[in-house]
């Protein structure tokens, strides 16, 4: 195991942006995620990186060292100390009080780190690619429009929403206009030179439920905490609108004045990335996951005709459609349904689901109820027949409040629950390859259906699964599809292919697929110990078993020929980090990749420290042996000497 990229032999790699680094008239922002290179001629292209969320202790622990800035981060460990668990609720203090004035300070901090980047690189002679710093370098943080008027717009049915004078719940008395984008997680890059970003994990830093008309929930629901590895609270604090936020964000990386537009008809939810398929003749279709436990598959269908698919007025076609949730049969089977208000309420019994329960939208509070009670479920389809009835407003305000609760008004419609769908890109044969990264349950968001989604044993799996969806008559806009899985994660000893938690997904020019892995950090190299029990002589489950499988790391899957299906591990990352964010240049000639949050438990690695730990390994003949392993402590990536600050980073590989 070692604090390093480790690549095969003939293979290396550069950092080409490192948190810290500037970009335009800010800086390159931390936990890089999802990279795409729009390519503006011959060994030159703009790169466009996603920032997530914050890793709370390496982030802390570093951010005077890299940033030259001193933070009182002290004072705001004190105040959160005394508030305990439950956080703090900043946003209902006057602007005038110190101690909101300090986590002010350090939150806008945060949120410049997060959002999108926009960088100008190059090829020189030696393969390498370098930075131009053109004018097209930007961000669009977390705080861009607070104070720099660069608001990002919106389209669609949820303007309405955004637009109205009397609303239920809480208005920012911004209209249309929205300050920032977060959480941006991974993405895709159309055909006509656009990215897109989704907004994942917004919950956090706002709130996720909504009012019966689409309106936010006051921003005092979400308390201010720092957690071990993460922060929340962030857009409540100064005042952020949560229904804003969870969406879907266009980019074009060669206008240095186009600071995003979120398009609503492709729903609010925790967006992880999106399948973009623009055929000449037929509607345009997005595809994209929502990553919980029990998340759905979605899909948008234009209204409009694709003509061209790199002409950017495809853009347009995003503001007009429907939106579409899956549901999937055990057969291998399935039908997309709108989320439409005449769409009848039929939502999957509790019963069918891995911790038995569903959330279903509350009314005439606002927000969802946890309905644990298959007769529940009678009770709720006799109340409401179809989403009509649970959702306030005129046609198009009602059609925006429903793209605004995407999640909820799915799980009444019956769509099928899943296993956090989270990557989903178009083969070239138009099918659809979607990772499902674990089967594992929450007690509050929900789970997956076992129907569809479980071990052999018929449990629970939390080491995810690839599937692969074909649209009947292979037609973009077709309502029913055919789907089967294609890869399974988990240990070769019973049956896996060797990796866990199937994250994102990169096809190259041969059409083989490439697979990058999200173990949580605290999973990592956990030891597990002769016998595979606890402390208290029980089997160890699932989860902890993730630490057999080391760093988290890149794998090489031929989807066609002799050796279809088989998986091959082509690189691991640093310490406590992800990998993820896989792009090709066309020429095939360089992977880019992002190194997210190295050193995030543990920090900043002290004195070259490492400790021993044992794991029990599973042979395919049914026996164990143990492997020792010397595992480093934190880490100093990308600097590599001893005691550099851990830093996320953009790498691009190549050979050597």
């Amino acid at each position: 195991v070692k604090d390093d990229l480790v690549l095969p032999e003939g293979y290396t790699y550069d950092i080409v942006a490192a948190w810290g680094d500037r970009v335009g008239d800010s800086r390159f922002g931390y936990n890089n995620d999802y990279v795409s290179l729009v390519e503006t001629g011959k060994d030159e292209g703009l790169l466009t990186v996603n920032f997530e969320y914050i890793s709370s202790k390496p982030w802390a622990q570093t951010f005077k060292q890299v940033i030259g800035k001193s933070l009182p981060l002290d004072e705001m460990t004190l105040v959160l100390d005394k508030a305990g668990k439950e956080g703090i609720d900043l946003y209902s203090l006057p602007d005038s009080d110190r101690t909101k004035q300090l986590f002010v300070q350090v939150t806008k901090e945060m949120l410049t780190d997060l959002g999108i980047g926009v960088i100008s690189i190059r090829r020189n002679s030696d393969g390498k690619w370098e930075r131009t710093y053109a004018k097209t370098d930007r961000r669009i943080t977390g705080i861009s429009g607070l104070e720099d008027g660069r608001y990002l717009k919106s389209t669609g049915p949820a303007v309405s929403v955004f637009r109205k004078s009397q609303v239920k719940g809480y208005k920012d008395k911004l209209g249309d206009r929205i300050v920032g984008t977060f959480n941006n997680c991974a993405g895709g890059t159309s055909p006509w030179g656009t990215v897109f970003s989704a907004e994942e994990n917004y919950q956090y830093f706002v709130p996720e439920a909504v009012n019966a008309d689409g309106s936010s929930l006051d921003p005092s629901k979400i308390k201010f905490l720092i957690t071990v590895n993460d922060t929340e609270g962030l857009g409540s604090l100064l005042g952020y609108a949560g229904n804003k936020y969870g969406w879907m964000v266009e980019v074009d990386p060669a206008n240095p004045n186009d600071y995003g537009t979120k398009h609503t008809w492709l729903g609010r939810y925790r967006h992880e990335a999106v399948g973009i398929r623009a055929e000449a003749g037929k509607p345009l279709v997005f595809y994209s996951g929502c990553d919980r436990p029990g998340g759905h598959l979605y899909k948008f269908v234009s209204k409009g005709i694709v003509r061209d698919p790199k002409d950017k007025s495809n853009s347009r076609l995003l503001e007009d459609g429907m939106l579409y949730a899956a549901k999937f049969n055990p057969d291998g089977t399935g039908n997309w349904i709108a989320l439409k208000a005449d769409t009848p309420i039929n939502p999957d019994l509790p019963s069918v689901h891995a911790g038995k329960m569903i959330p279903l939208p509350k009314r005439p509070d606002g927000g969802y109820e946890l309905i644990q009670d298959d007769e529940a479920i009678a009770a709720f389809t006799q109340k409401y027949k179809t989403l009509d009835d649970l959702y306030e407003g005129n046609s198009t305000e009602k059609q925006g409040a429903i793209l605004i609760d995407a999640h909820y008004a799915a799980n009444a419609v019956g769509a099928t629950c899943t296993a956090r769908p989270e990557d989903t890109k178009i083969a070239k044969d138009g099918s659809l390859f979607i990772a499902f990264t674990s089967g594992s349950i929450s007690k509050t968001d929900g789970s997956p259906n076992l129907r569809i989604f479980k071990g052999k044993d018929g449990k629970t799996y939390e080491y995810g699964w690839i599937m692969r969806l074909i649209e009947n008559g292979n037609e973009p806009g077709a309502m029913a599809f055919q789907c089967k899985m294609f890869a399974t994660g988990g240990e070769p000893a019973e049956g896996g292919l060797g990796f866990a938690n199937p994250d994102n997904i990169a096809f190259d020019s041969g059409g083989n697929l490439w697979i990058v892995t999200d173990m949580s950090s605290d999973k990592q190299n956990k030891a597990v110990p002769q016998g595979r029990l606890d402390r208290e002589g029980k089997p160890i489950g699932q989860s902890d078993l993730r630490g057999l499988f080391g760093n988290n790391s890149i794998w090489f899957m031929p989807t066609s020929g002799q050796n279809a299906g088989e998986a091959y591990l082509f690189g691991y990352g640093p310490m406590d980090c992800e990998t993820t964010g896989p792009f090709f240049t066309r020429d095939q000639q360089t992977l880019f990749l992002a190194i997210q949050h190295p050193g995030e438990i543990n920090g900043t690695r002290k004195d070259m420290e490492s400790k021993d730990r044992e794991f029990a390994i599973g042979t395919t003949d049914g026996k164990e042996f143990i492997q020792t392993r010397t595992i480093p402590i934190g880490s100093n990536w990308p600097g590599k000497g001893p005691n550099d600050p851990p830093k996320p980073a953009v790498v691009a590989i190549r050979k050597i």
